[in-house]
Order: structure tokens, then C-alpha cells, then sequence
């Protein structure tokens, strides 16, 4: 049975800027802080999509996993998003965050160039072979344009370095499939899938709603683990209305927009992506209070 190597309960932070654009260091630490000791999440991702890391430079990134782990790292786990379209950089990138300290590494699939299934695993075989820390593969085909097999996940499963899944692949048959045939340790990457990929094996999620609603999602997490399921229908049902929500569009628009409502330093996002419109934002403020957050 697969075990929660990063513990049950992870978001995917944003990344705070700066009115000018630069990463807010300072706003990020506190982030973590909140996160970790208000949300209870047993982890972060950070320099994941919801991190907007397509727009930081490799410099910043690692000066994130750095300020992030100095702040939590020694109450939390902290997951470096490594993943590129390009295999050496990946590596090389990986490498580098392993030496900072963190605690796993979040590797999505190549995106873009489309590769074979042959080219799929031989990416991972590759990063896995030449970094440190344990990997989770983000399989995401909506992003990546392509799905990681479960014949390429089980075989990938046997590396002593690849530990975990973010699924957001959306396919449960698929999921349970690879879970039933290997040890990888499965977290819900789409929030509203707790529930159901739990419910074939899976082992807790990697959220991004978790920025508001992380003791109430930890809340659900104890109530499946311990079969309390009157309870789970009840709390899975207050919370998926926050679970959709927060996709309505792009979710760090809305984290940050919401967050920003709230006092946070998070107004500011890098272009391609823009900020949510005031009525987007009101829109998922109006849900997270309906809920209690």
C-alpha cells in the first residue's frame, strides 16, 4: 500500500511579486508560514504552475525553495517544481534544488515537443537517475498536451527516486489502475478529486483552494482515513463548491485576487497571465464565505 511520502495535505503556492515585478521573498515567507501553521498543510509546492514558474528565471526559482525552506522546512516538506520541456534542464534544475534542501521534486510531463511514450519515460528514467531528491510526476494532459500511460507510470514506479503522482489526468480508471499496480503514492491534483481518488487508492492532494481552505480539507482527509463516510458526504459537499470554484479561471488569478482582498501581497501576476476581473474575484470571495473561509 502506498504510503504519503509528503504527507497528506500539499498546495501549490503562489509566487508573491512585487509591484515592479520581482519576486516578493519576504511576502513569500510569510505565505509559507500561513500555509503550514494556519492550514496545516504537511507541505508546499513551490515553482509549480499555480507559482507561475513558467515566467521565473532558474535563479529565482532556487532563491524561492531557499526563503521557502528557511522559513518551513523544519515543519513542513517543501517540493521544488523542476519540470521542463527540455531533459537536461530538468536535470540540471533538479540537481540545484536538491542542493538547496528540498524534500522532493515535482517534475510535470515534457510539454509542447509532444514526446513518445518512449521519450516520456525515458525523461523521467533520465532526472530520476541524476538528482537526489525522491520525484513526484505531475501528469497533467491538459497543459502538457500529452498523458503519461499507465504502462509507462507502473514501469517508472520500480525507480528507488520516483515515490509519487499529482494526478490531474482526470481519468480514474486509470489511476486506480496504476495505484492497484504500483507503490506510487497518488495525490489529487484537481481539489474536487479528493474524494473519489481516495476512493481507489489514492493518498491525499496537492490543492490550490488549499490556500483558504487547508483545515477544512484536512478536516475531510481524517474523516476518510478513519471511515467516518456521513461525515466525508457531509464536509466533501460544503467544500466542492470552493473546490470548483477556484478554476473558474485560472486558478492562481483567483487565489491571488482573493488573497489580495484579504491583505496579502498578491496583486501583481506576470504576463501571459493577467488578474481576475473584480467580479471574478467577488464571485469566489462570495463562495469562500458561503463555506465559512
Amino acid at each position: 500500500m502506498a504510503q504519503p511520502v509528503f504527507g497528506r495535505l500539499i498546495t501549490a503556492m503562489v509566487t508573491p511579486f512585487k509591484p515592479s515585478g520581482a519576486v516578493d521573498y519576504q511576502e513569500a515567507r510569510r505565505l509559507a508560514a500561513y500555509l503550514v501553521d494556519e492550514q496545516r498543510n504537511d507541505a508546499l509546492v513551490v515553482n509549480g504552475t499555480t507559482g507561475e514558474s513558467p515566467t521565473t528565471s532558474d535563479s529565482e526559482k532556487l532563491s524561492l525553495v531557499t526563503a521557502v525552506l528557511d522559513e518551513v522546512g523544519d515543519r513542513a516538506q517543501v517540493i521544488a517544481g523542476v519540470g521542463s520541456p527540455d531533459t537536461e534542464h530538468t536535470i540540471q534544475l533538479g540537481i540545484k534544488s536538491a542542493h538547496t534542501g528540498a524534500h522532493g521534486l515535482l517534475v510535470v510531463c515534457p510539454y509542447y515537443s509532444r514526446p513518445t511514450q518512449e521519450g516520456v519515460y525515458a525523461h523521467f528514467e533520465a532526472v530520476a537517475d541524476k538528482t537526489e531528491a525522491p520525484i513526484m510526476i505531475y501528469d497533467i494532459p491538459k497543459r502538457t498536451g500529452t498523458a503519461v500511460s499507465d504502462e509507462v507510470l507502473i514501469k517508472l514506479a520500480t525507480h528507488e527516486n520516483i515515490v509519487a503522482v499529482k494526478d490531474a489526468k482526470g481519468d480514474l480508471a486509470a489511476s486506480g489502475t496504476v495505484i492497484a499496480n504500483s507503490d506510487l503514492a497518488y495525490y489529487a491534483g484537481d481539489d474536487s478529486m479528493i474524494l473519489p481518488l481516495m476512493s481507489v487508492g489514492g493518498v491525499g492532494v496537492v490543492g490550490t483552494s488549499t490556500h483558504f481552505s487547508g483545515r477544512r480539507t484536512k478536516q475531510l482527509l481524517t474523516h476518510i482515513l478513519d471511515h467516518n463516510w456521513p461525515r466525508v458526504r457531509e464536509l466533501y459537499q460544503e467544500l466542492l463548491p470552493v473546490y470548483r470554484g477556484v478554476f473558474a479561471t485560472q486558478g492562481v488569478m483567483l487565489v491571488k485576487g482573493a488573497l489580495a482582498a484579504r491583505g496579502w501581497a498578491t496583486e501583481t501576476l506576470r504576463l501571459p497571465i493577467v488578474p481576475a476581473s473584480k467580479e471574478q474575484v467577488d464571485t469566489f470571495l462570495k463562495i469562500l464565505d458561503a463555506a465559512g473561509m
